[in-house]
């Protein structure tokens, strides 16, 4: 017996062949689940006495051998319930929380659907795997409108409640301050807050033509919400703000530490600055005990990473970790940084600092 034969861990290989299995289960599973979102099914099932599949169907208006199907996957991946006398299935009270629409922000199938998605790129993916650069935002024509339901169930359960009493402004935005979300996507943010606050003013920024238009039919209602086509890293608007927010919006960035440059000479001196960022350390150790890593560097790695190397950027990464963006913002000149949590938003650190 060679020495390599005789270091070889039996054990080891069986566990790992568990381990792959489990993965190719999964991943199905993940597919599955989104489906579920997608078509209302979770929603539907919801609170209900075991049903068959006829009866499940027939409730969410789908096509019985479908939903047959679907509910034999979630059945053998025990997602849900499954009595083999009755031929009937039910979604147990301690799952619906994690999948359907009324678990808000905690709705771990919304993203799920990142799989599929990000699946549509793969060949693309290889590609500058071996020839470099990176993939732009047109090659994902559907993840603004993924991220805008993200984003929508974090601001509508945390934004006013959670968020702005971070910040210690209510009083000044009950008043009236004027207010810049950058890279704001949807507009989401801005609405709320204008809503809430209508002696304050408002604006959006992004690059997004669709997304501004979005943004600014949602808004049309409020006189003191607007928003402005510009690029992150060529904002231009010298000492116009008392609060500047970005949502996940730094770490795609082609040029970041730019972006930052153009927040802190939009605020006013003794302005606020919330920047929001995927919660992770700079640090691969560190995040190799958090159960969702894998996750966060497969989406680093096919989109936010890519998306910053197609415009020859930094490429950061999802996972940049707050190690690298604390030393950001001190380069740019933020002081009283300070990184805070919410509640209804526990994959994220929230930054806030000031422009001295």
């Amino acid at each position: 017996m060679t020495k390599t034969d005789a270091s070889f861990d039996k054990d080891r290989a069986r566990a790992f062949t568990t381990k792959m299995l489990g993965i190719l289960n999964d991943g199905a599973l993940s597919l599955m689940m989104s489906i579920g979102h997608k078509t209302g099914l979770f929603d539907s099932m919801d609170g209900d006495e075991p049903s068959t599949s006829t009866q499940i169907a027939s409730k969410a208006d789908l096509d019985e051998r479908y939903v047959r199907e679907w509910l034999y996957a979630m059945a053998c991946g025990g997602i849900i319930d499954y009595d083999p006398e009755s031929e009937t299935f039910q979604l147990p009270a301690e799952h619906s929380g994690l999948l359907t629409r009324k678990a808000g922000p905690l709705n771990l199938t919304v993203p799920m659907q990142q799989i599929a998605l990000l699946g549509e790129v793969e060949e693309d993916l290889v590609h500058v795997f071996r020839e470099g650069g990176g993939l732009p935002y047109d090659k994902f024509p559907r993840f603004q409108a993924l991220m805008s339901e993200t984003s929508e169930r974090r601001f509508r359960s945390g934004l006013v409640n959670q968020v702005v009493p971070l910040l210690d402004m209510s009083d000044a935005l009950t008043a009236g301050i004027d207010v810049a979300d950058v890279g704001c996507g949807s507009g989401l943010a801005s609405y709320l807050l204008g809503k809430e606050f209508p002696n304050s003013r408002f604006v959006g920024f992004d690059m997004s033509q669709d997304g501004i238009a979005h943004a600014s039919k949602l808004a049309q209602d409020l006189d003191n919400v607007s928003y402005e086509i510009a690029d992150a890293a060529e904002l231009n608007q010298p000492q116009r703000f008392d609060l500047v927010t970005t949502f996940d919006a730094i770490h795609d960035q082609a040029r970041p530490k730019d972006a930052l440059a153009g927040i802190f000479a939009m605020l006013h001196p003794g302005g606020t600055y919330l920047c929001v960022e995927p919660k992770a350390s700079s640090v691969l150790e560190e995040n190799m005990q958090d159960p969702m890593a894998p996750f966060m560097y497969t989406i680093s790695t096919m989109h936010c990473m890519t998306v910053s190397l197609a415009y020859g950027g930094d490429g950061l990464g999802t996972a940049w970790g707050h190690q690298l963006a604390t030393e950001y913002l001190t380069e740019t000149g933020f002081t009283d940084i300070k990184i805070e949590g919410i509640r209804d938003d526990r994959g994220n650190n929230y930054f806030i600092s000031k422009k001295p």
